[in-house]
């Protein structure tokens, strides 16, 4: 494998912290028996944690301190922050990323006093006066509960169940808190954490979960990191229907600079999800569209010196408005001049989401691969596939999204394999640049995290295709495109009135990346 020089471009800002997959450790051998909790962990971060809470009330001061920056060395590895549970002390003397306090432990002021202003600090509520009273101190997050009954904390003042979480979501939001993230905690598991995710976000006028919180569903599991997958699929089924409510309600622009073969299916796509497109190659309406809150998509199908200048300077005028990109370096291995004009693309910006198949995946990581026009001639496993599209999101810090008949998702962090889809899309032409259509309308209207918009773009377009083929009037691509886009409208607006069975259909899973690749 080749490797290429990365050269500067803009930097970003760090992405806020995610707390998707959230564990919370347990040192009591009822629970974490006699394995190491640094190799627990390590086996979690592996299989999708995004948040670590060090929770360790009753140990010795310097045992505690020794582990918590064993913790800390592994979770900065992984790019996942580590929180201390109560001891204050201990997170400043390892610097780790914050703490997180119960409301017996020290109050949010004396606590911020002492960990500085750019710390994190949680919080937990059990109800909707504590969760307000914590966001107007300061708390940078919540953790809601307790959910269920759990043998692994004692002192659980109620159990309020995902009714009482919904309550309290609701009353952060009537109280101008909704921009607050939240997990619940509290009896959590595999078993369990999709139903709760559904009840939870049911309510329309609630803000949804940010995750869930965890213990013994990975800390006490056979296969920490098998647990961890799990977790992070509901995580991401979950999302889905948020993601495509947003749309519905944002209406999104997507704004397509795209060869004139796939624009008129492209247009028809955006709106049958319920995005606003425009179809415009002309970069000097850029700076105006870039206003409008929206998405570009770049697609790259065809290079000439005057698109290259196009492309150039539209991605300019998006980054300069903050605004979501998503590049599709169609062919990109197919010819020097591709390869050339892609290298000076990526040089250039920042993009919200890159999306490729295999070829032209590896051809922007810098593998020598032979590519036949658009299409990807390469093949990998999963696993390969799923290091490859880290690697490459590591490396220019975005989501890579890498088609095939399972789409692999990842943003370096956390990478998903979405299994939906059919065949025929393969036969209809321009397919794949409508797919890059949809993910800039579910990334318009939900930039707070633009992996799980990717997932939802991809898992939506793959059931709206397997709807389709079932249709008795489709016999072929003929009669599969204007199915296709029926199906793709009918999710959109059952996904508004609330009807969400087409989730059942949604196949996304965790999975496991070789970090040493």
């Amino acid at each position: 494998m080749l490797s290429l020089l990365t050269p500067k471009r803009p930097t970003a800002p760090p992405p806020p912290p995610n707390y998707g997959v959230y564990l919370v450790t347990d040192s009591t051998p009822a629970i974490l028996g006699s394995r190491d909790l640094v190799e627990v962990v390590e086996a979690a971060l592996r299989g999708g944690v995004t948040c670590v809470q060090y929770r360790d009330k009753t140990g010795a001061q310097a045992d505690v301190v020794a582990t918590a920056r064993r913790l800390h060395a592994l979770t900065q590895r992984f790019g996942v922050p580590l929180l201390i549970n109560d001891r204050v002390d201990v997170a400043v003397e390892v610097g780790c990323e914050g703490i997180h306090i119960g409301q017996d432990d020290m109050n949010v002021h004396e606590a911020r006093k002492l960990v500085g202003r750019d710390k994190i600090i949680g919080v937990t509520a059990s109800n909707a006066d504590e969760a307000i009273r914590a966001c107007e101190d300061g708390a940078d997050y919540l953790g809601l509960g307790t959910v269920y009954s759990t043998a692994t904390k004692k002192d659980t003042k109620s159990i309020i169940g995902p009714s009482g979480v919904r309550a309290i979501l609701k009353a952060m939001v009537e109280a101008g808190h909704g921009a607050v993230p939240a997990v619940c905690i509290g009896g959590i598991s595999n078993d369990n954490a999709a139903r709760v995710l559904a009840q939870t976000n049911a309510a329309p006028a609630a803000k949804p979960l940010d995750g869930v919180a965890v213990v013994s569903a990975i800390i006490a599991a056979d296969d920490p990191a098998e647990a961890a997958r799990h977790l992070a699929g509901h995580i991401a089924v979950a999302a889905i229907p948020l993601v495509v409510g947003a749309v519905g309600r944002a209406t999104p622009l997507s704004h397509n600079m795209t060869n004139l073969v796939v624009q008129n299916f492209a247009a028809n796509v955006a709106l049958a999800v319920g995005a606003s497109p425009i179809m415009s190659n002309y970069a000097a309406e850029a700076a105006d569209l870039a206003k409008l809150g929206g998405a570009l998509v770049v697609n790259m199908g065809t290079v000439t010196p005057e698109g290259l200048a196009n492309y150039k300077q539209a991605i300019k005028a998006y980054n300069d408005a903050g605004r979501p990109i998503i590049l599709d370096p169609v062919g990109a291995g197919a010819t020097a001049i591709r390869r050339a004009a892609t290298a000076e693309i990526l040089a250039l910006g920042r993009f919200a989401v890159i999306k490729g198949n295999v070829a032209e995946i590896q051809s922007l990581y810098g593998v020598s691969v032979t590519q036949r026009g658009v299409d990807s001639t390469s093949e990998l496993s999963i696993p390969e596939r799923a290091t490859l599209a880290a690697a490459l999101a590591r490396r220019h810090r975005t989501v890579v999204l890498l088609t095939g008949p399972t789409d692999i998702v990842s943003d370096g962090a956390r990478t998903y394999r979405v299994d939906n889809g059919h065949a025929m899309l393969g036969r209809v032409t321009g397919t794949g640049c409508t797919l890059g259509t949809t993910i800039s309308a579910m990334v318009a209207a939900h930039p707070a995290d633009a992996l799980l918009a990717a997932v939802a773009g991809a898992a939506v377009f793959g059931i709206a295709a397997q709807y389709a083929v079932e249709r008795d009037e489709v016999r072929g691509p003929g009669s599969f495109v204007p199915a296709f886009l029926d199906e793709l409208y009918s999710i959109s607006r059952a996904t508004a009135e609330g009807d969400l069975r087409w989730l059942v259909l949604a196949r996304v899973q965790g999975v496991q990346v070789d970090d040493e690749a």
